[in-house]
C-alpha cells in the first residue's frame, strides 16, 4: 500500500476549520482508494508569531523537507501581526522549496452562480500558471530617509533566465497534456501576460523569453495580453483562454478576478509547485484568513478541498483527485447544501461532510 506524509499547516482565522474538512476528504478518499496517509500539524501562524518573535522556526525548512506534501489553510491576521511579516511564512516555504510554479485553475462547477453574466461552466475552465520566487516578490529593495519629506521605497522586480523560461515552458507543457485531454481549448493555446510597453526591461525580457520558449511548442498557439486588457478579456470572454502564464505580481491579481469567475473565493484553489519533485509542494485555498469569521463554522471549504484533488493529481493519485471533483460537483449541482457564501444557511463541516459521503458513495 502506498503511503504518504503530509505536512499540515492550520495557520490563522478560518484556516483551522478549512484545513480540517480537507483532511477529512484526504481521508476519505484514501480510504477508498488503498492508499494511507499520516498528516502532521505545524502551529505555525500569529499566535506563534507572537510568542516566538517569528513565524516559524529558523529550521523549518529542513523539518518540512522529507514529507510527501505540504497543505497550508491560510495565513495572516493584521490584529496581531502586519500582513508582510505573516506573509514571509509563506515566502520563505515558496522560495526554500524552489515551488516555482504557483497553479491556479479558473473552473465554474455547475449549480454555482456568479456575479459575472458571460460566466458558466461551459465558458470558464482555464488555468493561470504564474511565475512564484522571484519577480515583483524578490524581495529587495529598502526604505530610505523614513520619516522625512524627502522619504522614499525601493522595491526591485527580479527576472532571470532560468526563472521566465522555466515557468513559461511549465504553462507549454501544461497546455500540450491539456490538449491531449480535450480541454477547454482544442488547439492548445498559451496566453502570454504581460505590461512590456510600459515595463520597458523586466516585461519586454520576459516576452522575449516566452517567445523563445514557444519555438519548441510549434503544435501550441502563442497569444498575447497586457495585463489591463486580460481583466477585461477574463469578463468579457472567458471562454477565450486556455493556460495563461503570468509573472507573480500580474498572476496573483488576474487570479483573484478569476475567482470571481469560479463564483468567489470559496472555490479558488491553489498550489505551489515544485516539478521536479526535489523538494515537497504546498497546496491551498488562495482565499484569505478571515479572522472574524473564524470559529463560527460558516465559511465554505471547497476551495481548501479542491486544493487537496490538486495535491492528489500531483501525488500521482488522479483517480482519488478526479473522485473529489465529482463528489464536489455532485454536492453542488443536487443544491440542498449550500453555505453562506452560496445564499444558504449550511456551515463548514455539514459541506465537508456532504462531499465526503457523495465520495465514498460514487
Amino acid at each position: 500500500m502506498k503511503s504518504y506524509e503530509i505536512a499540515v499547516i492550520p495557520g490563522d482565522g478560518v484556516g483551522i476549520e478549512v484545513c480540517g474538512e480537507a483532511i477529512k476528504i484526504l481521508r476519505a478518499a484514501a480510504e477508498k482508494h488503498g492508499f494511507s496517509v499520516k498528516t502532521t500539524d505545524f502551529d505555525w501562524n500569529c499566535d506563534y508569531y507572537l510568542k516566538h518573535g517569528k513565524m516559524m522556526p529558523d529550521d523549518c525548512l529542513d523539518i518540512l523537507k522529507d514529507f510527501d506534501s505540504i497543505f497550508l489553510g491560510c495565513i495572516g491576521d493584521s490584529n496581531k501581526v502586519p500582513d508582510h511579516v505573516s506573509l514571509t511564512l509563506l515566502l520563505k516555504l515558496r522560495k526554500g522549496f524552489d515551488q516555482y510554479v504557483n497553479l491556479r485553475p479558473i473552473r465554474l462547477y455547475p449549480g454555482i452562480e456568479t456575479p459575472i453574466k458571460t460566466a458558466s461552466p461551459q465558458t470558464v475552465d482555464f488555468i493561470v500558471v504564474r511565475e512564484n520566487t522571484e519577480g515583483e516578490y524578490a524581495g529587495i529593495g529598502g526604505l530610505f530617509k523614513t520619516g522625512s519629506p524627502d522619504a522614499f521605497a525601493l522595491q526591485t522586480a527580479v527576472f532571470t533566465r532560468k526563472g521566465c523560461e522555466r515557468v513559461i515552458r511549465y504553462a507549454f507543457n501544461l497546455a500540450r497534456r491539456r490538449k491531449k485531454l480535450g480541454n477547454q481549448s482544442p488547439v492548445g493555446m498559451v496566453t502570454n501576460c504581460s505590461k512590456s510597453n510600459a515595463l520597458n526591461y523586466s516585461m519586454v525580457f520576459w516576452d522575449s523569453v516566452y517567445y523563445d520558449v514557444a519555438k519548441h511548442y510549434p503544435d501550441i498557439k502563442t497569444d498575447f495580453a497586457m495585463v489591463d486588457a486580460m481583466t477585461m478579456w477574463f469578463v468579457k470572454n472567458p471562454d477565450y483562454f486556455d493556460v495563461v502564464v503570468a509573472s507573480n505580481l500580474f498572476g496573483d491579481i488576474i487570479t483573484d478576478l478569476g475567482s470571481m469567475l469560479q463564483g468567489g473565493m470559496g472555490f479558488a484553489a491553489g498550489g505551489n509547485i515544485n516539478p521536479e519533485k526535489i523538494y515537497p509542494s504546498m497546496f491551498e485555498p488562495i482565499h484569505g484568513s478571515a479572522p472574524k469569521y473564524a470559529g463560527k463554522d460558516i465559511v465554505n471549504p471547497i476551495a481548501a478541498i479542491e486544493s487537496i484533488a490538486m495535491m492528489l493529481d500531483h501525488l500521482e493519485e488522479p483517480s482519488a483527485a478526479k473522485d473529489i471533483r465529482e463528489a464536489i460537483s455532485k454536492v453542488l449541482l443536487e443544491g440542498s447544501i449550500r453555505t453562506r457564501d452560496m445564499g444558504g444557511q449550511d456551515g463548514t463541516s455539514k459541506m465537508g461532510d456532504a462531499i465526503k459521503n457523495a465520495l465514498l458513495n460514487s
